[in-house]
């Protein structure tokens, strides 16, 4: 932490003592729910220093805390001063167990309602209730009122998602939302997070960094008419007339007044407790409004991805497979000889993908990692921590593109010359999980907690394990973790289905030595070969070598070895007419069979 930091987080408790509060919570979260946010929203790193995409800060008089779950627990120490802010792993204690044993008789506790959801408030607020405490819903953020310098909610303008990519005309989707909502017995839908709307109107943006989504809000009502709440600047004649004449806009901070008509009016609204925020649920009730506690009624439709989306998808991916294999090639050839950082890793990786049609821009910040900071899960490199290419080491790259067509996502390890046995070792056992998920056949019904297992056995068997999911879903030229489907430890009640994205990257880190991840992308398919019931499988979308130098021939099994041939064949056959002259004779190298 720099003294600038300090200096943030005494302001902040010369404002909480203003205001007559002992604490207040720091999410890493705007209005809509978001995993990735725009710059004015970015108030834990202002406040902390700390640059995950994932985590929260409590501030209390005379003690603070930051929580991060497993992929960043190394990041944290890196980038937070420990002397001022305790830095937990929230598996080891929760935010609220925290607070629980930290807060004092008669406290009150401030929050921002529009960063939290009910359910968060309930519980919340039950906690400090049985410590003696209470906890106050603001009316506006106190990080806000020191953060002098906050920038701006950004102004870019929406530009329409063509029908040839989408594949289903916003009119289409609306009208079966409508049908939903009102099989739900509500007459309206409140609809807040971005992805969602962005599907539903057939909208993209450029207010997030490597999301293409608007800042938005929007109720959708039973009969397929929509209400979008934007600033006006972002609309163009080219997007009204997109939208057509069903969907009317407000201004963006007219939503919540628009709540409290709906509550006027007596309407039933369908709201989902998971997206929507607290101060959401919190105008329904004080206005009156019935409200129907029910999933964003967008989120299946938008996971199910329409055929013209599947199609998109493939093209997308064989034009990133190109520019990754290249990249690849560039970091094999150079990384041992000369002196290569990760900084000019991501810079060279951006050089290629930009070479490809319609790349927008990279779908995450991408993860740089040599070494020890490849096993950071979430490495995110800077000038100050940047680091050479060394001989010995393992090198790992995630990234990922914004196609038109098409969002993509992969993770490669690559040696920097000869690495260890151990390393090899480590590296095939994450292969062989990856190998396991990838040729998974599964009942109609199962749920990706119910096959998470299947990719962690192979290390569970060594006694090893990682701290992060082994697949989230994707969007379609939205964002790049897209739920509600995932494959995790952590409880998913959502049913497998075809059309649905998904990565798989099972990983082993080793703290302070290095870190291994092979990630592809899949999406689920019918399984024909079923005959007594519904099956599915997964069909591997992402074209890119695996490095072979890495595997231990003797460790797989007879069926392992023919996925990697068969993968590594599909691979060569699919991307050499689109790699450099220079970079096919690398690919064929690299894609060869394994040795017997």
């Amino acid at each position: 932490m720099t003294n600038d930091h300090a200096a943030r987080l005494l302001a902040l408790r010369s404002e909480l003592k203003t205001r007559a509060l002992q604490g207040f919570f720091v999410p890493l979260v705007d209005e809509h729910n978001s995993e990735y946010v725009a710059d004015y929203a970015h108030r834990l790193e202002w406040l902390t220093g700390f640059r995950g995409s994932q985590g929260m800060a409590i501030v209390l008089d005379d003690r603070a805390a930051i929580f991060v779950d497993g992929r960043y627990v190394l990041q944290v120490k890196d980038q937070v001063d420990g002397a001022v802010f305790e830095r937990i792993h929230s598996a080891d204690q929760s935010p609220l167990e925290w607070l629980a044993s930290a807060v004092s008789k008669d406290d009150t506790i401030g929050h921002d309602p529009r960063l939290h959801t009910p359910g968060w408030v309930e519980d919340t607020a039950a906690i400090l209730k049985r410590h003696g405490a209470k906890l106050v819903a603001l009316n506006d953020n106190p990080v806000d009122s020191v953060w002098h310098d906050q920038p701006e909610r950004p102004s870019e303008q929406i530009i329409p998602h063509d029908l040839a990519h989408a594949g289903v005309a916003s009119s289409e989707k609306r009208a079966d939302i409508g049908a939903a909502i009102a099989k739900a017995g509500a007459d309206t839908a409140v609809i807040t997070a971005l992805d969602s709307i962005a599907w539903l109107f057939n909208i993209r943006g450029r207010d997030v960094t490597h999301t293409p989504v608007a800042l938005a809000y929007a109720l959708l009502h039973q009969d397929g008419r929509g209400e979008l709440f934007i600033a006006p600047e972002k609309l163009t004649d080219k997007v009204r007339s997109h939208l057509g004449n069903q969907v009317t806009c407000h201004p963006y901070d007219s939503f919540y007044d628009a709540l409290d008509e709906l509550g006027r009016d007596g309407k039933t609204v369908l709201a989902d407790p998971q997206t929507n925020n607290a101060a959401v649920f919190s105008r329904l009730t004080s206005s009156g409004a019935t409200i129907v506690h029910a999933p964003d009624p967008c989120a299946l439709p938008k996971a199910r991805k329409n055929p013209v989306e599947i199609k998109g998808a493939i093209a997308a991916h064989l034009r990133d497979g190109a520019a990754i294999t290249e990249f690849l090639h560039w970091v094999d050839r150079t990384a041992p000889n000369e002196p290569v950082t990760e900084l000019q890793c991501v810079d060279k990786l951006l050089s290629f993908r930009k070479k490809r049609d319609g790349f927008t821009d990279t779908s995450f910040d991408t993860i740089s990692g040599s070494g020890p900071h490849g096993a950071i899960v979430h490495y995110r490199v800077s000038p100050q921590t940047d680091r050479r290419l060394q001989k010995g080491e393992l090198y790992l790259v995630d990234s990922g593109g914004q196609y038109p067509d098409g969002t993509t996502d992969i993770t490669r390890t690559v040696p920097i010359g000869t690495v260890k046995d151990e390393e090899r070792r480590h590296f095939t056992l994450v292969l062989k999980g990856h190998i396991a998920l990838a040729t998974l056949r599964f009942p109609k019904g199962t749920t990706g907690v119910q096959i998470d297992a299947i990719a962690r056995k192979p290390l569970w068997d060594a006694g090893l394990d990682y701290d992060h999911g082994t697949g989230h879903g994707v969007g379609s030229f939205l964002a790049v973790h897209e739920g509600p489907h995932r494959i995790s430890k952590a409880p998913n009640s959502i049913a497998l289905e075809p059309g649905m994205l998904l990565s798989n990257e099972p990983g082993y880190y080793k703290n302070g030595g290095y870190g291994i991840r092979i990630e592809n992308l899949v999406r689920v398919v019918e399984d024909e070969t079923a005959k007594e019931r519904p099956f599915l499988r997964f069909e591997t979308m992402t074209l890119a070598p695996i490095d072979h130098r890495l595997i231990v021939t003797a460790m797989l099994n007879e069926d392992e070895r023919r996925w990697v041939d068969d993968y590594h064949s599909r691979v060569r056959d699919s991307l050499a007419p689109l790699v450099s002259d220079e970079s096919r004779g690398w690919l064929h190298d690299m894609t060869q069979p394994l040795p017997a």
